[in-house]
């Protein structure tokens, strides 16, 4: 299995799309509850950007996922920091591509200037903190019942790694 990180174009935000609508309609992992659009996407997902990289996620010619740095905070001071996400395919899960994908997610960050990494994560996506976790990502923040979705209410939880 091959899996690359390959620069998002604007022809892959309909991709990008379905695969975040399927986390939207079936679980709490983003917060969104509706449908979502590719002008709503490319909002939050920086294309050519020279700092905050994204990228869909290929497995042997296939989209699988994307992923992407984000700006934590504008003020300068926060510059080294980045926010991360990754999204897989549902039907990929499982196979090991996301943490292939945060390896090298990592060191594009670091390629970049960017020494802190958040993962900010709904509390009751136990795949994903464990993923973190497993990474060498620590819990540094908790913020209770900030979210609601599914008629549950949701905290959030941060997960930082210090890039060495």
């Amino acid at each position: 299995m091959i899996i690359q990180l390959v620069p998002i174009r604007a022809e892959h935000l309909e991709a990008i799309r379905e695969i975040y609508q399927y986390y939207v309609d079936h679980s709490t992992a983003t917060f969104h509850t509706g449908h979502v659009t590719t002008a709503e996407l490319r909002e939050k997902i920086l294309i050519d950007h020279p700092r905050y990289k994204s990228f869909v996620i290929d497995v042997d010619g296939v989209i699988c996922g994307y992923c992407y740095l984000s700006q934590y905070n504008k003020r300068q001071a926060y510059d080294r920091t980045a926010e991360l996400s990754i999204y897989i395919d549902h039907a990929f899960k499982g196979k090991g591509i996301g943490k292939a994908v945060l390896i090298q997610l990592e060191e594009v960050a670091k390629s970049v200037g960017i020494v802190v990494l958040l993962a900010i994560i709904t509390g009751d996506n136990e795949h994903s903190i464990h993923s973190f976790y497993a990474a060498g990502y620590v819990k540094c923040a908790e913020l209770k019942e900030v979210g609601e979705k599914f008629g549950k209410l949701l905290d959030v939880v941060f997960y930082q790694k210090i890039l060495s």
